[in-house]
């Protein structure tokens, strides 16, 4: 994280890097996390791998990648390491509760299905080869930057806020 950007000047670059990563990876999920991976040093490698298959719980259009990458770098800013740590784990769960709540707030809803509505008109089923082509030709890649901004925005606005 630059030291001497504003916070604005940060959440747009998150915004804009997780749009070029969702795009290069073809993943909400893994766009989304690996912006705030960078931006905040959070997690690895092997953390990025784990949401390989997270858009839309495999493409089930079940809970939304730009929901999930961000919940799992909250839950890497102010989560637990140990089991008794209950004041972590609390404080972890609130975080991503106000994330889904707004991230709801904007899209109407959480999951994949929902938000396909909202930005389409209609849902895809993204395990049918046909109705993925016609995804594509929709303009997902482009359209589906917009929630993974918006996600990580509001992700990364409540880690800076945490950590001033």
């Amino acid at each position: 994280m630059a030291g001497d950007a504003s916070i604005e000047e940060i959440l747009e670059r998150l915004e804009r890097q997780a749009g070029d990563y969702l795009e290069a990876y073809g993943s909400c999920a893994q766009g989304t996390l690996r912006a705030l991976q960078e931006e905040f040093g959070l997690g690895n490698a092997e953390v990025l791998k784990a949401a390989t298959a997270m858009p839309g719980v495999a493409l089930r259009g079940e809970t939304c990648g730009a929901v999930i990458g961000p919940v799992m770098a909250l839950g890497m800013a102010f989560g637990r390491d140990k089991p008794e740590d209950y004041e972590a784990f609390l404080r972890a769960l609130r975080a991503a509760h106000s994330f889904c709540r707004q991230f709801e707030a904007e899209f109407g809803s959480c999951m994949c299905e929902g938000v396909q509505k909202r930005l389409f008109g209609r849902y895809f089923d993204l395990t049918d080869p046909t109705q993925m082509g016609e995804f594509a030709a929709a303009g997902a890649a482009k359209q589906c930057r917009i929630p993974a901004g918006k996600a990580v925005r509001i992700a990364g606005k409540m880690i800076l806020e945490a950590r001033c």
